[in-house]
């Protein structure tokens, strides 16, 4: 019995029928596009950043700080792997879409789980966490088909590794207390380590970066785009903490120091870093190898930078008066430092220079207010690290006026 052929056309659409490729076309010199699926897809990480945010904001200790960081490293990973996979295929396929937007749901999950996922939401931030990794791993083995046999290799050692962690994480999210934390801590570790390692298999070997017909320009400008995300939610949070302390005498200057410092890191990363990146990946001879390094791992120093600087900004605008402590010294001066570290590891890598000067003096000065922070409040405290921000931002900007002058004569890509 044979389908109608309205049938056929409606299945061979959305490639249940016949063996629609649904991995990105890929030109030559041309850069595969950001689709709107993708920016819809991000949305749910926007609450995700706020969540973890506050989280640490209301569990300002050491173990809410490693809890917290634990959190992060699991949404930026589920989140760079979902990245990866969108680098190869094609979102404007019906059925691609209908996988982000299952990925999108399950990450709203997870983001509901973030404050409690340590108490009594744990299994749903697990549950959650796994069925995107595992579900997304497994959908790209069916997508890739016979179509790139390497990456379908690569992509079962995956599997392989994330089935491995992902029973840790439902074991821990089952259980309670202390067990729950080492189970998770092993699974991310598990995680991190597998691209490092080349996400070895006995029987199925390893991976190669040179088998990951990476679109570079498409990756770098995703994590771009979430550097944006993260540093919109710390705008929101500056300006929904001035709302709340606007009879606060100090307030004011607190909050243009908060915005100032948002525009500074917008500008340290984006001014030239972001783009010379780009243009770096574009170019290598091994993408994959860069893109592991540059974007996968080094991405996440920064972003974490970002949220820790909305929860300084927060505290600032809180009670600008207070006497600074060492949790709120660890805060106002980490959150700069983590930025600062990131981009500069960042741009060495993609520029393969040295560590920037700039950065290497902010980080000094930053070392140099670690060591005198008793004697300052919280709000001047604030205005110092600003500062030591805009210093950076406005020194990088003089110091690369050639390299600036290069890129504008060069024709794009």
């Amino acid at each position: 019995m044979t389908v109608p052929s309205a049938g056929n056309s409606w299945f061979a659409r959305f490639g249940l029928l016949s063996r629609v490729s649904l991995l990105r076309p890929r030109g030559d010199h041309e850069q595969s596009k950001v689709t709107n699926i993708e920016l819809f897809f991000d949305l749910v990480f926007v609450y995700a950043v706020t969540q973890l945010s506050h989280t640490l904001l209301h569990h300002l200790n050491l173990i809410g700080a490693l809890q917290v960081l634990l959190l992060f490293l699991a949404m930026w990973w589920v989140w760079i792997f979902t990245g990866w996979v969108t680098n190869w295929l094609d979102p404007e396929r019906p059925l691609v879409r209908l996988a982000l937007l299952t990925l999108m749901l399950a990450g709203l999950l997870l983001s509901i789980a973030l404050p409690e996922a340590f108490g009594e939401r744990g299994m749903l931030f697990a549950g959650a966490y796994v069925f995107m990794q595992v579900g997304r791993t497994f959908f790209m083995l069916w997508a890739i088909g016979d179509a790139a046999p390497a990456n379908t290799r690569n992509f079962q050692r995956i599997a392989v590794w994330l089935v491995v962690s992902g029973i840790l994480w439902l074991v821990g999210g089952w259980l309670d207390g202390w067990l729950r934390a080492v189970l998770w801590v092993v699974a991310l570790l598990l995680e991190y380590l597998g691209p490092a390692l080349t996400f070895r298999v006995p029987g199925l070997g390893r991976s190669s970066t040179a088998d990951w017909n990476v679109d570079g320009g498409h990756l770098a400008e995703r994590c771009s785009q979430f550097v944006i995300i993260a540093l919109g939610e710390s705008v929101l949070v500056t300006g929904s903490s001035f709302a709340d302390s606007l009879r606060q005498p100090q307030a004011l200057m607190a909050f243009v120091s908060a915005f100032i410092g948002s525009v500074a890191m917008w500008w340290i990363y984006f001014d030239l870093g972001a783009e010379r990146g780009s243009r770096a990946i574009r170019q290598s001879a091994d993408p994959g190898h860069t893109a592991r390094i540059a974007y996968t791992y080094l991405h996440l120093l920064i972003v974490a930078g970002i949220i820790v600087c909305a929860v300084a900004d927060e505290l600032t605008l809180r009670d600008p008066q207070q006497r600074t402590d060492v949790v709120g010294a660890a805060v106002l001066l980490g959150g700069p430092a983590l930025y600062l570290i990131g981009n500069a590891l960042f741009k060495k890598t993609v520029n393969g220079t040295n560590l920037p000067l700039s950065h290497l003096i902010g980080l000094s000065l930053l070392l140099m207010l670690a060591l005198s922070f008793p004697w300052w409040s919280i709000a001047w405290l604030g205005m110092a690290t600003t500062a030591v921000l805009l210093l950076v931002a406005v020194w990088e900007v003089r110091s690369l006026r050639s390299v600036r002058e290069l890129l504008e004569k060069q024709l794009p890509d």
